[in-house]
């Protein structure tokens, strides 16, 4: 399979070293990348993979184009390289907020797989949700799946929940930053070394994370380590009480209808 990315980006550079790691040869993959001192960068990264300047080159003889520039050039992109590509190549675009009719239109004819990963795609830990176009069929899709697996898990969505999935898990890590910024910041105000209270927070939140990833219930990990009457149960009453629930709930909300909004005018 002959892939093209185009963008060398922090998430076209991720999805090039994926592939590499998953088996891919690295002189199936074609990166386009307009920056030339990005370029060199890229060459010392993923050593093998061509490297090239344009979009149309890229795409020439791929079976699979994926689109990584910024939504605002998704389109712009996909257009100057329309005529390069075959009739049958599968586009992808991981942009957020790119709709599949923006897709279908850039890129007339061709099935479309549009898709929503977020930043752990950097380490090979996305979750990534995808949606397929009108020409899209069944086997398109299981490709689009092969190729996005090397950045982490990939579920499938209807593409009006795709909003969602970006409130929900696209902008999701920066959920989690936050509240590792605030978790540091309050172990310094309690009187710990800042050192120590990094380390602490970092390592807690990877625990925690390693134990919702064994697919238990976070209710009832949460329960196992909430005794009554105890220091925890004191703690989560305090979340309770400010509503925290619904905090996230409205913080999701609110990601969720920029995503709308950014798919209804990409320049925004």
């Amino acid at each position: 399979m002959q892939l093209a990315v185009l963008g060398g980006g922090r998430m076209g550079e991720a999805l090039a070293a994926g592939l590499l790691d998953a088996g891919f040869a690295a002189d199936t993959i074609t990166v386009a990348e307009i920056s030339a001192p990005r370029r060199a960068e890229l060459a010392d990264l993923i050593s093998g993979v061509r490297i090239v300047a344009d979009a149309a080159s890229a795409v020439a003889g791929a079976e699979v184009v994926v689109a990584a520039v910024k939504p605002k050039l998704v389109a712009e992109t996909l257009t100057g390289a329309a005529d390069s590509l075959g009739p049958d190549t599968l586009v992808i675009s991981i942009a957020a907020g790119v709709r599949i009719a923006t897709l279908e239109a850039a890129a007339p004819g061709r099935p479309v797989v549009r898709a929503m990963p977020n930043t752990p795609a950097l380490i090979g830990l996305a979750a990534t949700a995808i949606s397929g176009g009108s020409h899209a069929t069944e086997e398109h899709l299981g490709r689009a799946e092969t190729v996005l697996r090397a950045l982490g898990l990939v579920v499938r969505v209807p593409e009006d929940q795709l909003d969602a999935v970006t409130g929900l898990s696209g902008s999701g890590p920066a959920y989690v930053f936050l509240l590792a910024e605030a978790m540091i910041a309050a172990g310094v105000r309690a009187g710990l070394p800042a050192d120590v209270a990094d380390a602490l927070v970092r390592q807690t939140l990877l625990g925690a994370s390693t134990l919702l990833s064994a697919g238990e219930d976070p209710a009832r990990l949460r329960a196992q380590v909430t005794s009554p009457g105890g220091v925890t149960e004191a703690a989560i009453a305090v979340l309770t009480e400010k509503d925290f629930a619904a905090l996230i709930a409205e913080t999701i909300a609110v990601a969720e209808a920029r995503s709308a909004e950014m798919g209804s005018d990409p320049a925004s």
